[in-house]
């Protein structure tokens, strides 16, 4: 069975902008792309009337402005169009369940709105079966852009459960690329380390000392599996979340993981993940895992 990559499309620059990274990692798989627009009116296909009078004209718009991106700059992926007469949230959830990645755009967020992603987005990535990655909208002519493309792929790891999962699409998704996989992990320091006349270098240094070896264990296996991938292991003594935005800096993709199981009145997204997908400057995998 062909494997499959979706990228939801909604009209917006950022739609336009995950459309032509999920052409790129369609081809870096091997993958048919499939691009998808849910509209719950959507109707069935007219007879005799003017095309601009139509029903479903915006919707057959935004899938052939994507379409026309797509196919000029990769002529020879395979892709389907995908428009669906449902709400957007259940048809980006039947698709992600059906694809080895979906793709959404990402907007971008001012500070007094930097916890709200948006409704569709945040609650498809909450309760989405596969890796999503969020894209956001850029300059097509931005030198920068072409370089974060090829950028390293950063990783952020908790430590503190099962990431298999995490790894293995991080991994994956290195050598694909052929860039280093630089895995972060941010560890806050216990309260003994603070005293009156600042950090105490024992107490500091100790932690630090366990959370590197934390993460080699972690990684040594993993490292097997990829003989050819290169490698970096960073533990910064701050909050997890600062330490993963700030270890994505210069990255090209940054892969964080959600847990598909989370206490009943806790937020949809962990604190980690938030900041991730609204400061991090790079596109963002939200990979589900135990």
């Amino acid at each position: 069975m062909t494997a499959v990559v979706t990228v939801g499309l909604d009209g917006t620059p950022e739609s336009l902008s995950a459309a032509r990274w999920a052409a790129r990692e369609a081809e870096l798989r091997h993958a048919t792309l499939r691009m998808t627009h849910a509209w719950i009116l959507l109707s069935a296909e007219p007879t005799g009337s003017a095309p601009e009078s139509e029903q479903n004209y915006w919707p057959k718009r935004i899938m052939k402005e994507a379409l026309g991106a797509v196919t000029s700059a990769h002529p020879d992926l395979p892709v389907i169009e995908d428009l669906v007469a449902q709400d957007p949230v259940s048809a980006l959830l039947d698709a992600a369940g059906e694809s080895r990645m979906l793709v959404l755009g990402s907007r971008d967020m001012a500070p007094m709105a930097s916890y709200f992603l948006g409704d569709v987005g945040l609650h498809v990535v909450a309760r989405a079966d596969s890796p999503s990655v969020l894209v956001r909208a850029r300059e097509e002519r931005d030198a920068a852009a072409s370089v974060a493309d090829d950028g390293d792929v950063v990783v952020g790891l908790s430590l503190h459960g099962p990431c298999e999962s995490l790894l293995a699409f991080a991994f994956d998704s290195a050598a694909r690329r052929g860039v280093t996989l630089r895995a972060v992990h941010g560890r806050s320091l216990p309260a003994p380390a603070y005293t009156r006349g600042g950090l105490d270098p024992y107490d500091s240094g100790t932690a630090a000392q366990d959370a590197r070896r934390e993460l080699h264990d972690v990684l040594s296996p993993w490292r097997e599996k990829f003989p050819d991938v290169r490698v970096a292991g960073t533990v910064s003594t701050e909050s997890a979340a600062r330490a993963v935005v700030r270890g994505a800096a210069g990255a090209g993709l940054l892969v964080v993981g959600r847990r598909k199981t989370r206490p009943v009145l806790s937020p949809r997204v962990g604190h980690v993940l938030s900041a991730a997908v609204h400061h991090a400057p790079c596109p963002v995998a939200v990979v589900p895992h135990d």
